[in-house]
């Protein structure tokens, strides 16, 4: 339904079709939109966790979890790892994208305006002349049934969905630097424990060597020692590889080439002491606390939007057409007023038959906000899941500790015990190698129980969304 006005100009012209915009502008803001009104789902959770935690910390414990383990070359790793990660810098431009879509949906409510000038020439056969235009035209959409208003309302959730996975990106890289600088450390440690043993059982060789010169030994306890002896060594390539494949990989996660920081790390170091207060909360927390869960949301909003902007695509559309300009015969013309052209028109148009093009899509929609719907449910769960067996996994770890210190204590005791009987002659040299080994193993498995833990008290931290500030908010 086209309508069309040519009149002679006036100069008020343009002020009326930039009030005449404003008007229809800010009329169109306030019409209801059609398509579901989003509403965050409601999920019945526990209100406190079924396994047992010790009291909860303050907040900003949670944040900077990594800080309570008060290990200085941890802190300068993870600073490295948040200033140059490349899957960092990938999160963070994903999230440029997002925040400049969302301007193009903010654009799309507004007019466009475009400018032109030209000349054209023409010859008959008795004369040759020039028309010189110079003008405005401008175009606009009328929003009536808010389908762009919806693009927009779904253009918001996704910025914040990117913004959240970009968080969530950080939570996992400092996850993962903690467990590999966790790595690094054991292997260090166990290292130098199948070293310190490796030494003792040269000594132990060297003893049985000695009493069978002195003839008070036999030729297979000495077989023995040396092949106890190279069992040791041999496992020394294996805890080898995996130092290096942790250091390599810390390197990788700061932005560096693999091997940068074999220097820096070179120099063993004790593990860090885990905390004894645990930052957990309660389950409703989680909600707001993990960004794969705030990300999931937010995308169930943008979607739920969008079912909307296709519903809008099934009512009809409104346009206005404006332009002003000049025309004229001399470029010293151009811009007089008896040149002046104005024209305002406006279409309305329908879909009258499409073959059910247009509600296939709005159902298609529909059934994606139900999958991000599913989606997100499916996601508060397993997360529920994950901090539940990362609590249970942290206490076991603790009991599993204790144990293991009590058994190296012990082996470390039988040991020192078994070499003197048997110095002493009152003792096989058989029960020597066996407490040697006992000691190897319970020490090795000390180490692995110290770091089990620490790894344990990260994966927990991750689970609860630790290493972000969740009470900042993304700024379209």
């Amino acid at each position: 339904m086209p309508m069309n006005t040519d009149r002679r100009p006036t100069a008020k012209f343009p002020h009326r079709l930039a009030a005449l915009a404003c008007l229809v502008l800010a009329s169109c803001t306030s019409l209801p939109s059609v398509g579901p009104a989003y509403r965050i789902p409601a999920f019945t959770l526990p209100t406190a966790w079924r396994s047992a935690t010790p009291p909860p910390a303050e907040p900003a414990t949670l944040r900077n979890w990594w800080q309570q383990l008060d290990d200085g070359e941890l802190d300068r790793l993870i600073a490295r790892a948040l200033a140059a990660n490349s899957d960092l810098q990938q999160a963070e431009a994903r999230l440029r994208q997002a925040r400049a879509t969302r301007s193009q949906a903010v654009g799309a409510l507004f007019p466009s305006l475009a400018a032109s000038t030209g000349a054209n020439r023409q010859h008959a056969p008795e004369s040759t002349s020039t028309l010189y235009d110079a003008g405005f035209d401008a175009s606009w959409e009328i929003d009536l049934f808010g389908g762009r208003r919806r693009g927009l309302e779904a253009a918001t959730a996704d910025t914040a969905a990117v913004a959240a996975r970009l968080e969530n990106t950080r939570v996992s890289l400092l996850a993962e630097v903690a467990q590999n600088y966790i790595e690094l450390r054991s292997y260090q440690q166990r290292l130098a424990i199948a070293r310190d043993n490796l030494e003792t059982q040269g000594e132990t060789t060297r003893l049985a060597e000695w009493r069978l010169q002195a003839g008070l030994g036999r030729s297979s306890d000495v077989e023995q020692a040396i092949a106890s002896r190279e069992q040791t060594r041999a496992s020394l390539p294996d805890l080898e590889i995996g130092l290096a494949a942790a250091g390599n990989r810390l390197a990788v996660l700061t932005g560096e080439l693999p091997g940068t920081l074999a220097t820096t790390l070179a120099k063993p170091a004790p593990l860090p002491d885990v905390p004894a207060d645990l930052a957990t909360g309660i389950p409703a927390e989680v909600l707001t606390r993990r960004p794969d869960l705030i990300a999931a949301e937010r995308q169930l909003a943008a979607e739920t939007a969008r079912t909307g902007q296709k519903l809008a695509a099934r009512f009809p559309s409104l346009t206005l057409n404006a332009s002003f300009g000049w025309q004229a015969y001399s470029l010293g013309a151009l811009g007089g007023s008896d040149t002046l052209l104005r024209t305002l028109a406006g279409s309305l148009a329908a879909t009258l038959f499409d073959g059910g093009r247009l509600r296939a899509a709005v159902d298609a929609q529909q059934a994606v906000a139900e999958e991000a719907l599913a989606a997100y449910r499916g996601s508060v769960l397993g997360a529920i899941e994950e901090v539940e067996n990362a609590l249970f996994a942290h206490a076991a770890a603790r009991d599993r500790l204790a144990a293991r210190r009590l058994a190296a204590d012990a082996a470390r005791n039988a040991a020192l015990l078994s070499r003197q009987l048997y110095e002493s002659g009152l003792a096989d040299f058989r029960d020597v190698l066996d407490s040697e080994r006992t000691r190897l193993s319970a020490e090795d498995n000390l180490a692995l129980a110290e770091a089990s833990q620490l790894s344990s008290l990260v994966k927990l931290y991750k689970a609860l969304g630790g290493g972000w500030d969740n009470t900042a908010t993304d700024t379209p």
